[in-house]
């Protein structure tokens, strides 16, 4: 739940500012560096990430080696299967929009992997490159959108599983220039999941529908798409969503077993470069 007042966070006898940066998630975390913390100060991190959801670190300067340590203490990690990593750290994924590219990777509302029997527990994302404004990254509450529904549509829901399509069949590839390509053609792409998901440390509930979902399992894509268009549009309503506004220096980490988030493009004719690691999840979604 997300707090309504900055609290501090002790981490290796230095203070670390927590700032609600929304009304339903997010929070901007201060004062703290990443490449240096031991494990009391992560069990604080970790607890301010259960609570708020998505963290972004300020002033972070941190080499691959350090960013794949502290993103290790997470979990076990995650290789993006349709795109190369660096070819010095493979276990990071580069994402770069150049100025001449007319995609942008992430572009649309989801949970990474969904598609996947294991979804990821996390993904962490850290600035490398920025354009002159834009490029922010939006997240929404999946909590909140399920507490949100009727009972009736709780009731529902509660029954239902849906098919979730991987990114396989789209056609994005040739439009990111900057980005290797893998053949991914052995890759699994479909996975039935629950429509509401529980989380394995809070548990509680979440809506888990995002573009990858295709249609209720045992139902016909015309039957299912009046309802998973409306929530798709529902579970991302500006009040359940926080916007993470990057600075040189900055790491985020959302929790994707209760979170979708959005690569805002609002920076056409710029550069923008992140690196992206990604924690497996330790369980399929129930």
């Amino acid at each position: 739940m997300a707090l309504t007042s900055p609290e501090l966070l002790e981490t290796d006898a230095r203070s670390a500012s927590v700032r609600p940066i929304a009304g339903s998630l997010g929070a901007e975390v201060s004062g703290v560096d990443l490449a240096a913390i031991d494990d009391d100060g992560f069990a604080r991190i970790h607890r301010a990430f259960i609570d708020h959801q998505a963290l972004i670190f300020r002033d972070q300067h941190l080499d691959n080696d350090s960013f794949l340590a502290f993103a290790r203490r997470w979990g076990t990690i995650k290789r993006y299967p349709y795109m190369k990593g660096l070819q010095s750290h493979p276990e990071i994924l580069e994402i770069v929009k150049t100025e001449a590219d007319t995609y942008a990777f992430g572009n649309v509302w989801h949970s990474d992997g969904s598609n996947y029997a294991v979804p990821p527990k996390a993904t962490m994302l850290m600035a490398m490159e920025l354009p002159p404004v834009g490029g922010d990254t939006l997240v929404a509450n999946m909590y909140a959108a399920y507490d949100a529904l009727s009972d009736g549509m709780k009731t529902l829901l509660g029954g239902l599983s849906a098919l979730n399509v991987g990114d396989q069949p789209l056609a994005f590839a040739s439009q990111i220039s900057a980005m290797e390509k893998k053949d991914h053609s052995a890759e699994q792409v479909t996975t039935v999941h629950p429509v509401v998901r529980t989380h394995p440390e809070t548990g509680r509930r979440s809506l888990f529908v995002g573009h990858r979902t295709e249609r209720f399992d045992g139902f016909t894509i015309e039957e299912s798409t009046p309802l998973i268009a409306w929530l798709r549009g529902h579970a991302v309503r500006p009040e359940f969503t926080c916007r993470l506004t990057w600075r040189a220096g900055s790491v985020a980490i959302w929790d994707n077993r209760c979170t979708q988030h959005y690569a805002v493009d609002d920076y056409s004719g710029h550069r923008r470069r992140m690196r992206r690691i990604t924690i497996e999840g330790d369980e399929a979604p129930f």
